[in-house]
């Protein structure tokens, strides 16, 4: 399988799973000096890999590229080691981070790959301006970050490991949330 065909499939993935609806979320995969984006209000369900947008690290995205392009490219300027970025809207990570204090997993996995997740809070109508360099500062150091009220951003050296995190991340969540509902955290 190409990485372009592995994109497709890890983000239906992230869809099917629950940690995103049918057009939310967003990825991205690198090869050597560029990258290829899901387009701008892609459907998990019907994405192709030729619906992928190709990107450059030094000079941008194509038309069409997924709002975050901007912010998958200074993911990879800011961590050369990062070859895939994937964005996705768990419903349990939002809601546990709500509070926008960074998020401590109660369970043995999520403390093992990710003791703190930083939560990271920029208002609504600043995203556009502001998301790329917060999110990709925090991703320089974390395998995973939040941004408030919006999402999940996991980086890895590979797709599958950014999916790892995703999905760790969401179970994590839960798990907290679970626990709180039946008094034991």
């Amino acid at each position: 399988m190409t990485l372009r065909e592995q994109l497709v499939q890890y983000y239906r993935w992230l869809r099917v799973h629950g940690n995103n609806d049918s057009h939310s979320g967003n990825a991205s995969v690198r090869e050597g000096d560029r990258f290829w984006v899901t387009p701008s209000g892609a459907c998990a369900d019907t994405l192709t890999v030729n619906d992928l947008v190709p990107c450059s690290v030094e000079s941008g995205c194509g038309a069409g590229a997924s709002l975050d392009g901007p912010l998958h490219q200074q993911v990879y300027q800011l961590n050369p080691r990062a070859t895939a970025v994937l964005h996705s809207h768990g419903p349990y990570t939002v809601a546990a981070t709500l509070n926008g204090e960074d998020f401590v997993p109660l369970d043995f996995e999520g403390q093992l790959y990710f003791p703190r997740v930083p939560v990271i809070t920029i208002p609504y109508e600043e995203y556009v301006q502001a998301a790329p360099a917060a999110v990709a500062t925090s991703l320089a150091e974390n395998r995973i970050a939040v941004v408030r009220g919006h999402g999940v951003y996991a980086v890895g050296e590979t797709l599958n490991l950014a999916y790892k995190w995703s999905c760790s991340l969401e179970l994590s969540a839960r798990t907290a949330c679970i626990a709180r509902q039946m008094g034991t955290a």
